[in-house]
């Protein structure tokens, strides 16, 4: 692999300057005169975090601190999107990047559509397990509360 230049004592104390301030990947390696990726390989070495501005990426990141949905797409709602995507990916003219997107929202769903019938099951066998335990519990306290009324 291609190595650049070394980093001098005085970049290493001027990037970590600059990461303290919350400049960004671009604003640090403009002033540093070096590569987004050089400071991104160099500020995970020193164990530093860069503030990225979700505004000026285009990607998604699975680090984000997204709420989970309270309640399941339904195996319908999930194939209407992969039929959706499907009639989008017929388009003619699309990007690279926007058939990429479909690509995934496809491999997503399918993935989805196959793990919900499982999901549904685990989820109704615990609450019949719960269900069941609860009655166990009110079975030992009805023998208990006989055995000592004897």
């Amino acid at each position: 692999m291609a190595r650049g230049k070394p980093w001098t004592k005085k970049q290493e104390d001027l990037l970590r300057s600059l990461v303290n301030d919350k400049k960004s990947i671009d604003e640090i390696s403009e002033k540093l005169e070096k590569t987004p990726e050089a400071i991104r390989v160099k500020t995970k070495r020193l164990g530093l975090e860069v503030v990225v501005d979700r505004e000026s990426t285009n990607y998604c990141t699975t680090t984000s601190n997204e709420i989970l949905p309270e309640e399941l797409i339904s195996m319908e709602e999930s194939l209407k999107m992969l039929v959706g995507a499907l009639k989008l990916a017929c388009t003619p003219g699309l990007s690279k990047v926007e058939v990429q997107r479909l690509q995934v929202v496809a491999n997503l769903t399918k993935n989805y559509t196959k793990e919900l019938p499982m999901f549904l099951h685990l989820r109704d066998v615990e609450k019949r397990l719960f269900e069941i335990e609860e009655k166990i519990v009110e079975y030992t306290k009805k023998t208990k509360s006989n055995s000592s009324s004897n």
